[in-house]
């Protein structure tokens, strides 16, 4: 039995007539009557009796009916919120994970921008390391990421929104203090307040360490941009971070210097990141393509 053949059961029992029931569902009325029988069949009692030319539903029928009329409402039910979930009916919701440093400039202009234009869609947010995101994106626990650096698994989709540059970070003080640019091979000896190894700025990191040859002595592992800018301040070490004004992370002491790095690839690459393969609600592609349209010129303008 089919979801169709029970909708046509209750057409008819409703009516109680074959042929204005098949007129009503623009079906034949032997295909009716064959559906009919294959209701029966699969039930494995007659529903209906013969009263001349119109049908009858038995008491079998009767009861039949009302779960016939409780299973299409669930089914019904499920269809119209899968359409509101997905966003065929013109919302949705949309699960954005997102690293800890753009929670507080990039995200909220991205929301703003896409809730004006499309206010019936949710965006529900998470926020995590690098590698927990693109985990979840590769599970399906996520339907978008906005990350860095981009991840090299060619399954995942990527559109870049911005390089952004890094910066040593010093305590006040320091004996780079008063220079405007250095190199990594600088602070060889300093001790490193650094992302645990989870987050894409700790590869980074890491990346030109190894470039500059130097192997840090690491003082501090953390979740937070803000805790490690503000461990610097205090003078535990130095650090490798984006500036405040692109991360929205707030500085301990204003004192604290921002060096310019002269060493090739001190930037993180910033972006949108999807599963190709995986399908994609109308409501995550019309984030997705907002993103996409959109998402340069807003990082320009902040």
């Amino acid at each position: 039995m089919t979801f169709e053949e029970l909708r046509w059961f209750v057409a008819v029992a409703e009516g109680e007539h074959v042929t204005a029931a098949a007129a009503e569902l623009h079906v034949s009325q032997p295909a009716l009557s064959r559906a009919l029988a294959r209701v029966q069949a699969d039930v494995g009692v007659p529903l209906f009796d013969r009263d001349g030319r119109r049908v009858r539903l038995n008491r079998y029928g009767r009861l039949y009916l009302e779960h016939a009329r409780r299973a299409l409402a669930l089914l019904d039910a499920g269809r119209d919120e899968l359409a509101a979930a997905t966003g065929a009916s013109g919302s949705g919701t949309v699960v954005l994970a997102f690293l800890h440093t753009l929670g507080s400039w990039l995200v909220p202009a991205l929301l703003r921008g896409f809730g004006a234009a499309h206010p019936g869609v949710t965006l529900q947010l998470a926020q995590d390391s690098a590698g927990e995101m693109l985990h979840a994106l590769q599970s399906g626990s996520a339907d978008l990421v906005l990350t860095s650096p981009r991840p090299d698994d060619p399954a995942i989709g990527w559109h870049a929104l911005a390089s952004e540059p890094l910066r040593l970070v010093v305590p006040p003080g320091h004996r780079l203090a008063g220079r405007r640019r250095v190199r990594v091979a600088d602070v060889g000896e300093d001790r490193f307040i650094v992302m645990k190894p989870a987050y894409g700025l700790r590869s980074l990191t890491d990346e030109l360490c190894e470039r500059a040859g130097i192997n840090p002595t690491i003082a501090f592992e953390g979740d937070d941009i803000g805790t490690l800018r503000g461990l610097v301040a205090a003078g535990l070490g130095v650090s490798l971070l984006p500036p405040p004004q692109s991360a929205g992370a707030a500085i301990a002491d204003p004192a604290t210097p921002h060096l310019q790095l002269a060493d090739r690839g001190a930037a993180r690459e910033l972006g949108l990141a999807w599963e190709k393969n995986r399908y994609r609600s109308p409501a995550t592609e019309t984030f997705r393509e907002y993103v996409v349209a959109n998402g340069r010129a807003l990082v320009s303008a902040l």
